[in-house]
């Protein structure tokens, strides 16, 4: 994954990354910080320089997002020079309008910089040129500038300025960053002619520009800690295995990935962001990016161990890289305090896709169908809405409507529109493609109607005492008899069980072979002779989980669903649409974003600086999942797979709403003392909450399950050995 989704960005970064890797060599990192590197020619060349400036500039004409991909690539191979400094300082001025110093920078001919802090004054003379003195400091890439775009205080406000560096006093200091010097630049009564003052540029707009491209080159440098760390634990034997192997390190590599992904998502919105959500999507970029990339390098160095820590190991170079991005762009706190202020005063960022114009028509046949829905009440509406496919669209007519993403993304919309809510299926919803794929054609009939219209109630028969989310080692025997089947055993976690009319449940008809054969797939009546249903009870206090015994329980063939002895399989398809479905939301508790906003709004007093950041911490969280949502929508759009977005996403959710409301129960203070009760207003809503979160991350999948699947699928860790060996 990257930045970029589209084909064009993905045949951008391929490109980039190739020049990168045959014209940077690896000596280049080690050249020292001082003049242009050779292969500054070639960026020109390529088009680099000028991706995000206009034609009529000297420029490609794209856009921060272009730019983004390019500084993404590059960065991963630790590109020093001073191409992000004149990518950025070019951006500013590019806002200024003052086209006519661009086409030297898009060329190569000059290089500029751009001072993020300083100590400028400046006084504006009839003319309309400043007279400026002081000093900018840390100025990245400062020294090897020819232009440099500065801050400066007048008494009507802050201005920026573009001055020719020949004008000031540049001094090169010893930087953190052994491939890219800092500077120091003063100014001692020096004049800037009112065509060098950029109008129309505020600090504001700066540091969004900044965000976005430094956190890009942050994303740049995470991927290359992430890949290089992943690799190097392939191949590196410790104990006899791969280090790779070991649950520490797996699950170490995984929260990388996480990590890397996240940053890719805000950096990636926020190219996108326009307006008044600008800011709000610049400072989550600001607050997540930065981090990951300084995060991501101390967990590879740790992965590399002693060879880590040497200076001829690249790592250190990566982690002195991303430090010093953290640092130029300021303490990640102030982007979360940022953040908090805009998430409170009500600016949020919506997740809707761009569709095509293309789209309008159906979109009028869709809206028109719907209407007509619409009209109808009750469990009228929703048969109807079953019998048009409009409840799981994505399925084959006549269960759905054999919709393509686009149109899922309509109808959607529509629905949403029209205030209109399909059924609550629940473990249904799970069941169905299910049967869709596998089940008879007399099954189908004879369930899938009901089930669509929300009129018959499911739960799953899959976890065991020995068997959960090791669910291949279930025991439940399934046993030949005339006619069918007898089940005898034990399920445990069972949702719903109580009310369930029907469930899926998976046992075991033989013993022979691997423990994912011999499984057989059955749908059983929860009301037949030798069904007990127990209730377990929560920590809440409430009944949701059931254990369920099955003693001599006969099950007819004409309800086996799929091959005999391939249920496996049957439920490998009923799990990831189980996972889907929980990643999609908060799963029920009602711990979003949006509800702990409404909860500061009734403490009745100002949060604390400790309490803006934990309430940003859970707004970038939110944000970021809702970002990795809406680029798996565009990539299922395009026709691909979402790829890492997709199992971030889920990850991240399972936990959210429990960082959601652990954050209210802080802020509610000694008044979280109440006992967990909805009647109890806020204090109760929010112990319930905090208690029944507890399960998500459990359920469906435990987080350590879901680190260990990224970590071997997405970045070809070992898997784990298997018992006894």
């Amino acid at each position: 994954m990257a930045i970029g989704l589209s084909e064009e960005h993905e045949a951008l970064r391929e490109s980039v990354s190739g020049w990168a890797e045959r014209h940077i060599p690896a000596e280049a990192l080690r050249a020292g910080s001082g003049g242009r590197p050779s292969f500054w020619p070639g960026l020109a060349e390529q088009g680099l320089l000028g991706l995000h400036l206009p034609e009529v500039a000297g420029g490609s004409g794209y856009g921060l997002l272009e730019a983004a991909v390019a500084v993404e690539a590059l960065a991963e191979r630790m590109a020093p020079g001073p191409y992000v400094p004149t990518v950025l300082a070019g951006a500013v001025v590019h806002a200024s309008k003052r086209h006519d110093l661009l086409p030297a920078l898009a060329d190569g001919s000059r290089t500029a910089a751009l001072a993020l802090t300083g100590d400028l004054s400046a006084t504006r003379a009839d003319d309309g040129s400043l007279l400026v003195s002081g000093t900018a400091a840390p100025v990245l890439g400062g020294s090897l500038a020819d232009l440099l775009v500065l801050p400066a205080t007048t008494p009507e406000g802050e201005v920026w300025i573009a001055v020719d560096a020949e004008a000031v006093t540049v001094t090169a200091q010893d930087s953190l960053d052994l491939t890219r010097p800092v500077a120091e630049v003063e100014l001692d009564g020096v004049t800037v002619p009112a065509e060098r003052v950029l109008d129309g540029v505020v600090r504001e707009d700066v540091r969004a520009v900044a965000a976005i491209l430094l956190g890009a080159e942050a994303a740049g440098l995470a991927s290359w800690c992430v890949t290089a760390a992943a690799e190097y634990a392939k191949v590196r034997v410790q104990f006899g295995r791969p280090i790779g192997q070991f649950q520490g390190i797996k699950h170490k590599l995984s929260r990388m990935l996480v990590a890397l992904e996240q940053a890719r998502a805000t950096v990636w919105d926020a190219t996108r962001a326009k307006g008044g959500e600008l800011a709000y999507a610049a400072a989550v970029a600001g607050a997540m990016a930065p981090d990951a990339a300084v995060q991501c390098a101390k967990d590879a160095i740790q992965t590399f161990g002693g060879i880590g820590y040497t200076f001829e190991h690249d790592v250190h170079l990566y982690y002195r890289r991303a430090l010093t991005l953290r640092a130029l762009l300021g303490p990640s706190a102030e982007w979360s305090a940022a953040v908090a202020k805009l998430a409170l005063r009500g600016v949020s960022r919506p997740m809707e896709p761009d569709l095509p114009e293309e789209a309008e028509p159906a979109r009028a046949a869709l809206r028109a169908e719907i209407a007509e829905i619409a009209r109808l009440t009750g469990q009228e509406q929703k048969r109807e809405l079953a019998a048009r496919g409009f409840v799981m669209p994505h399925l084959p007519r006549p269960w759905g409507r054999g919709a393509t993403p686009l149109e899922q993304v309509l109808i959607a919309q529509e629905l949403r529109t029209a205030g209109v809510r399909p059924p609550a299926m629940i473990i249904g919803a799970w069941v169905v493609p299910s049967i869709v794929s596998y089940g008879t054609p007399e099954q189908q009939e004879r369930f899938l109607p009901k089930t669509l219209s929300g009129e018959l109630i499911w739960c799953q028969l899959f976890s065991e005492p020995g068997a959960g989310s090791d669910l291949a080692s279930l025991q439940m025997k399934a046993e030949r008899v005339e006619g069918g089947w007898r089940l005898d055993g034990q399920k445990i976690w069972t949702s719903v069980a109580h009310v369930a009319e029907w469930g899926i449940c998976i046992a075991r008809n033989s013993s022979e072979g691997s423990k994912h054969q011999g499984i057989t797939y059955f749908l059983v009546d929860m009301k037949a002779p030798g069904v007990t249903v127990r209730p377990l009870i929560e920590m809440t206090g409430e009944n949701l989980f059931n254990e369920v015994f099955l003693d001599d329980v006969f099950v007819p063939d004409d309800l086996v669903v799929g091959e005999v002895g391939q249920g496996w399989k049957v439920a490998r398809n009923t799990l990831s649409n189980e996972r889907v479905s929980l990643s999609s939301g908060s799963g029920g508790t009602g711990s979003s974003v949006s509800d702990l906003l409404g909860l500061v709004s009734r403490l009745g007093r100002e949060l604390s600086p400790v309490e803006e950041q934990a309430l940003a911490a859970v707004v970038c969280e939110g944000h970021s999942i809702n970002a990795l949502s809406l680029r798996v929508t565009l990539k299922q759009l395009a026709g691909s797979e979402p790829g890492a977005d997709a199992s971030v996403r889920k990850l991240l959710s399972t936990s959210h709403a429990q960082h959601v409301s652990e954050t209210a129960v802080d802020f509610l203070g000694a008044r979280a003392v109440a006992a967990a009760d909805l009647r109890l207003g806020d204090p109760g809503y929010w112990n319930r909450a905090v208690l029944a979160t507890r399960a998500m991350t459990i359920y469906g999948g435990t987080t350590e399950v879901q680190l260990n699947i990224i970590g071997e699928r997405l970045l070809g860790l070992p898997r784990d050995p298997e018992p006894g060996r």
